[in-house]
């Protein structure tokens, strides 16, 4: 019987679908870190210079510390999982539900915070996206330890 691309013949063998979501995971990974890196140096200034109101702009400045290390958490989570599924190590798998619960505890904390209410609907899409793609990768990593594909 012929095998198709996302298939894989032989137990070990990484099709390469494999290659594609975990760099593809690592690249959004990679922009989560940008982001993150800008909230480090964010101020009124360039916050309100990106299009926030000054209302907008004091919430985003006003996170507790819990807030901005679910943030790191989460994306560096996600990034290190994802090298470490394109090492192929089943550590990848703990590794990507850590970053899943520092992307719930961020989610749980903009609507505490009160984020959502004040950057509205957009704010509420756009994580609720990274929540799916963090439950996603962990999910996947699952998959492809349970086929062998992570050692």
């Amino acid at each position: 019987m012929a095998q198709d691309a996302t298939s894989s013949p032989v137990k070990g063998t990484t099709p390469l679908w494999f290659w594609i979501v975990a760099g593809l995971g690592l690249a959004w990974n990679i922009f989560g870190a940008v982001q993150f890196m800008g909230t480090l140096s964010a101020t009124t200034e360039s916050l309100q210079a990106q299009g926030l109101t000054a209302e907008q702009a004091a919430v985003m400045l006003g996170y507790p510390v819990w807030m901005t290390a679910a943030f790191a958490v989460g994306v560096f989570g996600g990034a290190i999982g994802c090298l470490l599924m394109l090492a192929r190590k089943a550590v990848a798998v703990p590794v990507f539900a850590l970053s899943l619960v520092g992307y719930i505890a961020l989610y749980i904390g903009d609507i505490v915070h009160g984020v959502f209410a004040a950057m509205g609907t957009p704010q509420v899409v756009v994580l609720t996206v990274v929540v799916a793609i963090a439950a996603a990768l962990w999910a996947v990593g699952r998959v492809f330890r349970a086929r062998g594909l992570l050692a």
